[in-house]
């Protein structure tokens, strides 16, 4: 049998790409490297997902895996991602030289995937997607049945109720989601934050903080650290 490929994961902190670490650690073709996430410097806060820097830290910690912090500016344009987000990829290719390959934690969209994959082609890269094509009504209890453990941080209230954010992803949530939303927030409805479960070394100690509406859309509640004294 071959050795296993290394493989980076692009990580927000959410659900999906918590599910997406453990499809690999199942995987004896991959052995996991690294974690690299987008993060908003001028909030200090990991993008979309409104994340603080240190409950991230936190979280990479837990999991026992090395963190690659890719820096934005805010506003950031396409062209300033791509410049950021090859900078990480060089520097993890340093740390790790036969790296040439990135997980993402997509589900679906086919166009995100699209728009991954060239961008990654033109860098010398390879995108792999481990839990694509899932269904994501069954994911989602999937996920809660294993054992995992996370909240809503953000919620576009143009496609949910505000008062979903700052809730437990939970079998509660699930029944109580539209329709129309889909089960993982595949759709930009909703984003999470994991802070306990089978693949944590220990879990978060994580308390709730102050929720905001931001952009007249986005309703974040924040997560600390319960020993954070900024909290």
């Amino acid at each position: 049998m071959s050795a296993p490929r290394p493989v980076l994961l692009a990580w927000s902190g959410g659900k999906d790409c918590l599910m997406a670490l453990q499809r690999l650690r199942a995987d004896p073709a991959w052995r996991v490297c690294g974690l690299l996430t987008t993060v908003t410097g001028a909030f200090d806060r990991v993008a979309m997902h409104g994340i603080r820097r240190s409950v991230l830290r936190a979280q990479a910690a837990a999991l026992a895996l090395p963190l690659l912090e890719s820096v934005l500016d805010w506003p950031a344009s396409n062209t300033s991602y791509a410049q950021a987000f090859a900078a990480s990829l060089e520097q993890a290719r340093v740390a790790t030289p036969e790296l040439a390959h990135i997980a993402f934690g997509d589900l679906f969209l086919a166009d995100v995937r699209a728009w991954r994959e060239e961008l990654l082609a033109d860098l010398g890269w390879n995108g792999v997607f481990p839990l694509w094509g899932s269904d994501t009504a069954a994911l989602a209890r999937s996920f809660i049945a294993a054992g995992h453990q996370a909240v809503l941080t953000c919620v576009d209230t143009t496609q949910l109720d505000a008062d979903f954010s700052g809730r437990a992803f939970d079998a509660d949530l699930l029944d109580a989601l539209p329709a129309n939303v889909d089960p993982c927030g595949e759709h930009g409805e909703f984003h999470t934050l994991c802070h306990e479960g089978p693949l944590f070394a220990q879990a978060l100690p994580i308390r709730r903080g102050t929720t905001l509406l931001r952009e007249e859309r986005f309703q974040y509640t924040d997560f600390v650290l319960a020993d954070d004294p900024a909290g």
